[in-house]
């Protein structure tokens, strides 16, 4: 039976019509698998025990498999051509699933975004001309507008000082305090947003207030306040919260930045009159600006992407919607499809910009 298997193996491994086989059936039999590995983790009656194995066993084994027929099939080929397929065949797999699960669907998102709440008729602009003469979708574009102004710049600006304090002025200290401020990164969107409901929680004036806030504000002899709806703080409220999540990631790596600044280039600035602000900002800062700018746009993208906080929170009440809000509410509770589409074009078009301005960095870091 060994020997049986092990010239089986030789034959798929080594003889050209062996590897032609396993080149052409492999992927054909990971499609197969791939399909009805779907169909069965769709079903809700599937066990979740089940539900994971097969997702590990045929996620790792099929990719395993795919990329190992593929290879088989290249090998085929004559030496030359085998060069210029083995990378293509490595990419392919990829490319493939880029194009399935992120052109098409985006694709298709444009196409019905010209279409009518039920994707039945033909409307033209008419979805994007409601975007951007409605009331409520202006103060969600406002809103949207406001969330990537203030929280990157704000989350980069707490990172940097704290950053160049934690590194000049508590060596012993340094790790316990850069700690403290990384640590609300460990938590999620969605815990951080139940822990800052009980920060926020309101009691009518005379009752025992649970919320942190409105505890020190009747302390101090004020009225306690609904954070959440008060129009338009309470949009800075939910912020402040994205803010204290990404504070700790901009600190970790602008700190890493800030001690990579040649110690010589501070001496000279110092030499030359310049003082600790003044040293910061024209040596510290130009030296560490590509990070800076790596780090801005990375906590931009997560807030363009922002969804938990602000459904966690107020489910997009009190004038707080934002664009993904705003989507997921046209799409999934009022079922208007149309309109739901152009508010997700629309957040694909503030995030097209940012990502052609990163690629071309990492263009210019590479060369």
């Amino acid at each position: 039976m060994s020997d049986a298997i092990l010239s089986l193996r030789n034959w798929f491994t080594e003889s050209r019509p062996g590897r032609l086989v396993l080149g052409i059936g492999g992927p054909i039999l990971v499609a197969v698998v791939f399909y009805a590995s779907f169909l069965f983790m769709r079903d809700a009656e599937a066990p979740r025990i089940a539900i994971a194995a097969v997702a590990l066993v045929v996620g790792v084994g099929g990719i395993w498999l795919l990329f190992a027929a593929l290879n088989s099939l290249v090998e085929v080929f004559p030496i030359r051509v085998r060069d210029a397929l083995r990378p293509l065949a490595f990419v392919l797999p990829g490319a493939l699933i880029l194009l399935g699960y992120i052109v098409l669907p985006a694709a298709r998102t444009i196409w019905i975004s010209f279409f009518n709440r039920t994707s039945e008729q033909f409307v033209g602009l008419r979805n994007y001309v409601t975007v951007f003469t409605n009331e409520e979708m202006l103060t969600t574009l406002r809103n949207t507008l406001g969330w990537v102004i203030i929280v990157p710049f704000v989350s980069v600006a707490l990172g940097l000082v704290i950053a160049v304090m934690a590194d000049r002025l508590s060596q012993r200290w340094e790790k316990v305090n850069k700690s403290l401020v990384f640590l609300p990164m460990a938590i999620s969107f969605v815990g951080a947003s139940v822990i800052w409901r009980f920060v926020y929680a309101y009691q009518p004036a005379g009752d025992a207030q649970i919320g942190l806030l409105n505890a020190i504000v009747v302390a101090l002899g004020g009225s306690p306040q609904a954070w959440w709806t008060l129009e338009p703080w309470n949009n800075l409220f939910l912020m402040f919260i994205m803010i204290w999540l990404q504070t700790g990631f901009a600190m970790v790596i602008l700190s890493a930045a800030v001690k990579g600044v040649p110690r010589d280039l501070i001496d000279a600035a110092r030499v030359d009159g310049a003082g600790e602000i003044r040293s910061f900002f024209s040596v510290t800062v130009p030296y560490i600006g590509g990070t800076i700018l790596t780090v801005l746009t990375t906590i931009l993208f997560l807030v363009l992407k922002i969804f938990d906080i602000v459904w966690v929170m107020t489910s997009g009440d009190f004038g707080t919607h934002i664009v993904a809000s705003r989507f997921y509410e046209e799409t999934f509770v009022f079922r208007n499809f149309g309109r739901g589409s152009t508010l997700a074009v629309i957040l694909l078009l503030f995030v097209v910009p940012f990502m052609v301005r990163n690629i071309r960095q990492m263009n210019e870091n590479r060369s």
